[in-house]
């Protein structure tokens, strides 16, 4: 893949070029120059897009596809698209397929699946066989099949003496335990946050307790055996306390939020609309405030998009029913720009990668051209027409969002929407 860049504002504080305003040759999926301007000598393809701003390839640390077992819901082909059409170069593929992914064999399976595609799977095992937190899986076969973490998707330990052994273990080989935070008898049928609204609305709260219990038991277990834990998707103040706590001990402990926990409050459950059902519940805008506090201080790692496509059988019925999750690779990237800076936001979208051990590529001369594509200050409300996945269920549907995705260059291939 061969192809001119004109007129590009780089994005890369580790780039020779950040913040300038350059042309950019790829050649066979390589930066071989950047300058002010480049004469097209070869007659490759030239891409010129408005206010075009490129870098680093985002990469997002929890996505859910489906495949196998859930095809309705999502393939990994058009997942994959979607990724790419959002501006992901790299995505992190939770376990919860039918089967789950607890083998060897599971993960080269969805590996090859998503062979040749310009966006990189990177599969996550789960932490116990079957997902039924019973026994271990094989962390170590999954870890040599390409395996980057274990996380029983949104399932909690709850078995203290499992997580310690699952800590020690991975511990032999720099193995990633991701724990999901929540304490599910205290949790209990809880579908929403407990707070005035869940009482106001008659649906059963789900309190910030359960959250910080289940970390704080962790956060213990991880100091007594120093291994390596992840804790996806915290939501509450308490909990960016927590760890930022366990930082300053020097714990080897990371963590994201999810990027709907940062914009809206348990009060947009008041029409009922299932897809604000989403786990952990949306809280308080003190909640908010601690979380985005997090992000800025370092405490809370990277965001992600939590995308979790679920079918309409399954959204479009009574509240309590209905199953937790939203899409948000679409929304991910203008989502975030309502809230912070352009840099701040693809900070967040690319700092995730070294805590995967997933390479990263500054946009250099010499260097893979792995790069996202867009325009920062394009505004529109966002629909059912920026929608590629499969299912619909978009918590950010008929909100306005800043940027404009156009896609990626990646694995040497150029990805536009």
């Amino acid at each position: 893949m061969n192809v001119l860049i004109k007129s590009a504002t780089i994005i890369d504080s580790k780039s020779d070029f950040h913040n300038q305003t350059v042309d950019i040759l790829i050649e066979k999926g390589t930066i071989t120059k950047i300058a002010s301007t480049i004469n097209n000598t070869n007659d490759y393809k030239v891409l010129h897009l408005d206010n075009l701003h490129v870098s680093q390839g985002w990469f997002d640390s929890s996505v859910s596809f489906g495949e196998p077992g859930y095809e309705e819901r999502e393939t990994i082909s058009n997942g994959l698209k979607t990724a790419a059409f959002s501006g992901f170069t790299a995505v992190a593929l939770n376990p919860n397929s039918n089967p789950v992914i607890d083998s060897f064999a599971d993960i080269s399976l969805v590996k090859a699946k998503a062979q040749n595609h310009a966006v990189t799977l990177f599969p996550i095992g789960t932490l116990t066989k079957g997902a039924l937190g019973e026994n271990m899986a094989e962390l170590f076969d999954m870890s040599q099949a390409g395996a980057i973490a274990f996380y029983d998707y949104q399932k909690p330990i709850e078995n203290p003496n499992l997580m310690k052994i699952a800590l020690q273990y991975a511990s032999n080989f720099e193995g990633l335990i991701i724990s999901f935070p929540q304490e599910s008898r205290i949790s209990r049928t809880g579908v929403m946050n407990e707070h005035i609204s869940s009482t106001r609305l008659g649906l059963n709260g789900n309190p910030t307790l359960a959250e910080e219990l289940q970390i704080a038991r962790d956060l213990f277990l991880l100091e007594y055996t120093g291994g390596k834990l992840h804790i996806p998707t915290i939501s509450t103040a308490k909990s960016v306390d927590l760890i930022r706590e366990a930082k300053k001990k020097k714990l080897d402990v990371s963590c994201s939020v999810a990027i709907h926990n940062l914009c809206f409050t348990d009060e947009a459950l008041e029409t009922f609309n299932t897809n604000f059902k989403v786990l952990p519940p949306i809280r308080t805008q003190s909640d908010i405030n601690a979380l985005i506090n997090g992000l800025k201080d370092g405490t809370i790692d990277m965001v992600t998009s939590d995308h979790n496509p679920i079918d309409i059988e399954h959204k479009k019925i009574e509240f309590e029913g209905a199953k937790y999750g939203t899409i948000g690779l679409e929304s991910a990237f203008g989502a975030l720009q309502t809230l912070f800076s352009t840099k701040k936001t693809i900070n967040f979208l690319t700092q995730g990668k070294q805590r995967f051990g997933i390479e990263t590529s500054p946009i250099k001369i010499g260097e893979k051209a792995n790069l996202s594509l867009f325009n920062p200050d394009e505004t529109y409300t966002f629909n059912k027409t920026n929608i590629t996945s499969t299912s619909k269920n978009a918590i950010f549907e008929n909100v306005e969002l800043k940027g404009k995705v156009y896609g990626v260059i990646a694995n040497n291939k150029l990805i536009l929407k």
